[in-house]
């Protein structure tokens, strides 16, 4: 599976990725009632990703609002696949979006971003 698009809804982001042309977008509140269940689609995605059919080159924007316990835990694992895509060469790029005055939200990403020892593009997003 090289698309997926996952519509928001009051309890999970929207999900757009087409790893064909190298993108995977997570945008609103992650507070799924399975988060593990929920993110799968995009693990087995990043777990068979294939760099031959972009040229080796992946984009990951977070831009989300809120997310619970069990979600941090997916997104770390998200997270962790990313960072092994990226020693076999693939060129990740994270984008980790945060409202300007959300410092819990920007502590995170810096947390990822220390646990994963990949390099975020923290942005700040003015109201």
């Amino acid at each position: 599976m090289e698309k997926i698009s996952i519509a928001e809804t009051s309890k999970t982001p929207a999900i757009n990725l087409d790893l064909s042309k190298g993108f995977i977008d997570i945008k609103g509140r992650s507070i799924p009632e399975n988060s593990t269940e929920f993110y799968m689609p995009l693990l087995n995605c990043l777990k068979n990703f294939s760099p031959k059919k972009n040229g080796g080159v992946l984009t990951v924007n977070f831009q989300l609002e809120y997310f619970n316990t069990s979600s941090s835990k997916c997104i770390l694992e998200i997270l962790k696949n990313l960072t092994a895509l990226q020693k076999t060469g693939i060129q990740v790029t994270i984008n980790w979006y945060y409202e300007e005055d959300d410092d819990d939200m920007q502590e995170s990403g810096e947390n990822y971003q220390e646990i994963t020892n990949i390099s975020f593009n923290m942005i700040p997003v003015y109201s």
